[in-house]
């Protein structure tokens, strides 16, 4: 049988994760700059992709954090997999991620604030990303250590189903229920009545709890998909696999949003299953490339990144790189045309980051909680 059939570490997973980082820690936003640079209908249509849509609606952009939780769903299930294999007592698996989703809170909380003032919580804002992927990560760990596979597809269909009846048919003052506008949906009425500390976009936060079941299906679709990855089906049975994941999921998610749209801000049921079923063909492709294929020297510049994930991130929050770019390049690139230079601003940032990367990797320096 191919070895590939029994994973401990997927080079795939680092390599995606790290393409995902990229885009997240500046990337996206390198492309978006490309934007009416040129003539070129095709980089012109591609930044289009690196902004979110005002309301309803998609781009690729979109797709970027949906992914990270995605994949976060799959590291848990092959890391508590292994646990498992080792004799380490589910009480003991479960600790740990309590710590690690603990610990993301607080960076999370940390990261959306700083400057934080710990004596005006009313100001402090609470809905993080960091804090999104540590509960999701324990509440899929809590499902994966002590329910089956088919209850927690239930479970994540059972969440989606709810969510859209209560956007549906829970009535918000004036607005009525089924109101989907950014004034008079549920999420938002529940976020003002009940989440405390400030609000991103004042009248709802998307990262705040309301929003958290619906996310975390992601990381439930994707810790199914980590199940197939680390199961010791034939190679071609787990692509078959992921394959229908990804069919069913894209069809699913497209179907769904004739009645409920794709809206990330909500993160509706329809954006879930498009994101998810996208998430696991891009796994799919990835494992297929990597780990069965074992084409590999490509990816090692997303490889770096994506084994400091937690590391870029932060680095990119507290460290100007964009200064750093403009201090040691802007000598160079003041010579082209004045529209063009934000665009090299950002590569030199992209590539300051990556370095800093690099000799982290280089010296096996890897940031974990």
């Amino acid at each position: 049988m191919n070895s590939a059939s029994h994973p401990s570490r997927l080079a795939s997973l680092d390599a995606l994760r790290g393409f995902d980082m990229l885009m997240i820690s500046g990337g996206g936003a390198f492309i978006f700059l490309m934007g009416g640079k040129t003539n070129s209908t095709f980089l012109n249509s591609l930044a289009a992709q690196f902004e979110h849509p005002a309301w309803n609606g998609f781009t690729f952009y979109d797709f970027i954090f949906p992914l990270f939780l995605f994949l976060a769903g799959v590291s848990l299930s092959i890391s508590l997999k292994n646990g498992m294999a080792k004799g380490i007592p589910p009480s003991k698996l479960l600790e740990k991620v309590f710590k690690r989703m603990v610990i993301l809170f607080l960076l999370g909380i940390l990261d959306k604030n700083a400057p934080i003032d710990i004596f005006d919580p009313a100001h402090i804002r609470y809905g993080t990303v960091l804090g999104r992927i540590g509960i999701a990560t324990f509440l899929v760990a809590v499902l994966y250590l002590n329910t089956t596979w088919i209850t927690q597809l239930l479970i994540a269909f059972a969440i989606l189903g709810l969510y859209h009846a209560a956007l549906l048919f829970i009535t918000v003052g004036d607005y009525g229920g089924g109101n989907l506008t950014f004034e008079g949906n549920l999420v938002g009425w529940i976020d003002r009545a009940f989440m405390p500390g400030r609000l991103k976009q004042t009248t709802y936060d998307e990262l705040a709890m309301t929003t958290q079941l619906s996310a975390t299906c992601l990381t439930i679709f994707g810790a199914l998909a980590g199940k197939i990855l680390h199961d010791k089906s034939d190679v071609g049975v787990k692509l078959i696999r992921l394959g229908a994941m990804a069919a069913v999921g894209i069809t699913a998610g497209l179907l769904w949003a004739t009645v409920f749209p794709l809206n990330k801000h909500l993160w509706s049921s329809s954006f879930i299953l498009l994101t998810a079923g996208m998430a696991t063909l891009l796994v799919a492709l990835f494992y297929w490339v990597m780990d069965v294929q074992r084409f590999t020297k490509w990816a090692f510049f997303f490889k770096v990144i994506g084994r400091n994930s937690l590391a870029i991130y932060l680095l990119c929050r507290f460290v100007d790189f964009g200064e750093s770019s403009r201090l040691l390049f802007a000598g160079f690139y003041s010579h082209a045309p004045e529209k063009w230079h934000e665009v090299f601003n950002a590569l030199g940032g992209l590539i300051l980051v990556w370095l800093v990367l690099y000799v982290m990797y280089r010296y096996k320096i890897f940031v974990k909680v």
